[in-house]
């Protein structure tokens, strides 16, 4: 045997059924030219949940399957089929990665001819055609590592002191020997292994590679960087990256590493160096985290209160003459109280969510000024102020809160920019059966409108982008090979476009970070509604709502169209009968999460087109939020004592 592929699975079988795909054209071209029973394919499935070991079995019976029942980490998995191995080469592959056809034939040649090369890595990508710089790495030594944490690598990437950490004063088309091999693609030379050790697993995930690499220079082999393969690491399709528990898991890894090679001193000083990257990058993921959700909310804080602080004494000039007619507390509570409200019903009107929406935005500040006044009117005639200055307060946030979003669109701040108008713009390389095959799979992720086209030659393909401006290139796989597909995507930058590839035969279709599943198929594994914790945290919703239905009655039941059913839905929705928000009534739930019938559904009106049924139950089912029933409800609550919507 020359070579075993382990490819360790966990919850990615989109992702991993394309890897193996082209796996096996890569297998057969190079058995097609050296002979049969070459290559032997292992998966390890670390106990996912996403119906993955069935689907090997039933799609690629030739495929080695070990199935764990717990996931013990990336390094024991790999060790397991390791173990089994019996050939002269092992390579351990990402399963989201696609390598083109000719992989095995060139890597492992080379690797024949330098018989010093432990290990080879190759060039990589993102999904999005951008080069990796983890490609080739040095060893994370104390300074190497000081350079790399506050900034200097990026500040001297030329620089042969700075830039060690990725290397990149060296050519990303040449060889080169390198230090740390990437973990989405390490093939191993067998003699190396034996020599150097197994992964070791006390690294549960992140920096195994580091360490083994580190092994297999210590045992006197050299690792190489081979850019003659280009492959497609879509990156973090396991673990997100700008999580706070990638940071801690990927710097302790670090730690661990430290205390396991470097001296009393390297180590101590390494580690510190590592506690405060921690510290560091956890502040950093904090701030930005906190910058995304607060930053829009509290902009608008700051408009609407300067729209009363200037508003105020215009009005008490032109109404009393003077200034400072109203009490200090009108500027210390009242407008505060005014502020709150309206934040609050603009984030119930969605107007806080990516891509801005201006209806929804006006939508929550009228709602707001609503509650405002009806309030107002119940108030002490000792606190009620300007009804005017209330009114002109409000088309005040309602302009220049529209302006700064505006702003924000001009200069492409896209998290705080309005919805784009355009229209979406596809052209599928497929044949026409496949172009009507993709588009039924694509259906529930389009928008209301989009424009098509298609080319089968892929010499016109950039002409066809640029002509007609197209902003989703759509590659069925049936006529490319890797190779071209690879190419196209690293290549994109030409075409400023988002490219995805279709398995039209298969029913899905994979862009970077994003897998796009025919209804046909079983994908209940995508959508949030799916998660156990977002099921409970709905359960829960239903449960405090109904209880608020019993105890503010009174009030609320007059504002219901059919009063006879407000107990009978509160009754069935305590029992678990109902959801007071559910799909509408389809043939095709039964590929959703399962839910209980609504009272209510996503949207305020009839719908008898069935596509677009399937189009908001999917929606729904992928992106639910707590806030989709809470706004729900607030478009509807009058309707809350129907038995159906």
């Amino acid at each position: 045997m020359k070579l075993s592929v382990v490819i360790v699975n966990y919850n990615v079988k989109y992702f991993l059924t394309q890897c193996l795909l082209s796996v096996d054209k890569a297998r057969k071209t190079y058995e097609k030219k050296y002979g049969q029973n070459l290559i032997e394919v292992f998966v390890v499935d670390n106990n996912s949940k996403d119906n993955s070991c069935a689907y090997i079995k039933e799609n690629f019976p030739e495929v080695i399957l070990i199935e764990n029942k717990k996931n013990d980490g990336f390094s024991s998995a790999n060790n397991q089929a390791i173990r089994q191995s019996k050939a002269e080469y092992v390579l351990l592959l990402n399963p989201d990665t696609i390598i083109p056809e000719d992989t095995f034939i060139k890597t492992l040649d080379f690797a024949d001819k330098n018989q010093d090369a432990g290990g080879i890595g190759v060039k990589m990508n993102n999904g999005e055609g951008v080069f990796l710089p983890e490609s080739k790495r040095a060893f994370p030594s104390p300074s190497v590592s000081f350079y790399k944490i506050f900034g200097l690598s990026k500040l001297f990437p030329k620089s042969k002191r700075f830039g060690k950490y990725h290397l990149t004063y060296l050519d990303d088309n040449e060889i080169n020997k390198i230090e740390v091999l990437p973990g989405a693609f390490m093939l191993l030379r067998k003699t190396a292994l034996d020599k150097a050790g197994l992964l070791d697993e006390t690294f549960f995930m992140y920096g195994e590679d580091i360490d083994l690499s580190y092994r297999i220079a210590e045992s006197g082999f050299a690792n190489y960087y081979y850019p003659e393969v280009n492959i497609i690491h879509y990156k973090g399709e396991s673990t997100k990256k700008g999580s706070l528990n990638y940071v801690f898991m990927f710097y302790n890894a670090m730690i661990i590493f430290a205390k396991k090679h470097f001296s009393g001193k390297n180590a101590f000083l390494f580690s510190f160096l590592i506690k405060s990257a921690i510290i560091f990058r956890a502040g950093l993921s904090i701030i930005k985290r906190i910058f995304k959700v607060a930053f829009l909310p509290f902009t608008d804080v700051v408009i609407f209160y300067s729209g009363f602080y200037f508003l105020k004494p215009l009005w008490e000039n032109y109404k009393f003459h003077h200034i400072n007619h109203y009490p200090p507390e009108y500027m210390y509570y009242a407008v505060p109280s005014y502020i709150a409200v309206w934040i609050l019903s603009i984030m119930l009107a969605k107007g806080y969510r990516n891509p801005i929406d201006s209806k929804r935005l006006f939508k929550g500040i009228l709602s707001g000024a609503l509650i405002i006044l009806i309030i107002y009117s119940l108030l002490n005639e000792t606190y009620r102020y300007s009804r005017l200055l209330l009114l002109a307060g409000t088309a005040w946030a309602m302009v220049f809160s529209w302006l700064i979003r505006a702003i924000f669109t001009v200069f492409k701040f896209k998290r705080f920019s309005f919805r784009s108008k355009k229209e979406m713009k596809i052209l599928f390389f497929s044949s026409e059966p496949e172009e009507r095959k993709i588009e039924k799979n694509l259906l529930p992720y389009f928008e209301n409108h989009y424009y098509s086209s298609r080319v089968e030659k892929k010499e016109l393909i950039a002409g066809k982008i640029k002509d007609e401006q197209i902003s989703h290139l759509v590659l069925a796989v049936n006529n490319l090979t890797f190779k071209e597909v690879i190419s196209l995507i690293v290549d994109k930058k030409n075409y400023n476009t988002e490219i995805q590839i279709a398995y039209p035969n298969r029913g899905f279709i994979i862009g970077s970070h994003k897998v796009m599943v025919s209804s046909e198929t079983d994908i209940t594994e995508h959508f949030v509604l799916n998660e156990k914790a977002v099921k409970l945290q709905k359960r829960l919703f239903d449960i405090i709502f109904s209880c608020g239905l019993i105890l503010f009655f009174p009030i609320l039941i007059l504002v219901t169209d059919e009063k006879r059913n407000y107990f009978k839905n509160i009754v069935n929705v305590l029992k678990g009968k109902n959801t007071w928000v559910g799909y509408i009534e389809s043939e095709e739930n039964n590929l959703l999460p399962k839910l209980k019938p609504g009272i209510l559904n996503p949207v305020n009106y009839p719908v008898f087109d069935s596509d677009e049924i399937i189009k908001i139950n999917f929606r729904y089912a992928r992106d639910y939020h707590l806030t989709d029933d809470i706004y729900t409800i607030y478009k509807t609550f009058n309707k809350i004592g129907n038995k159906k919507l």
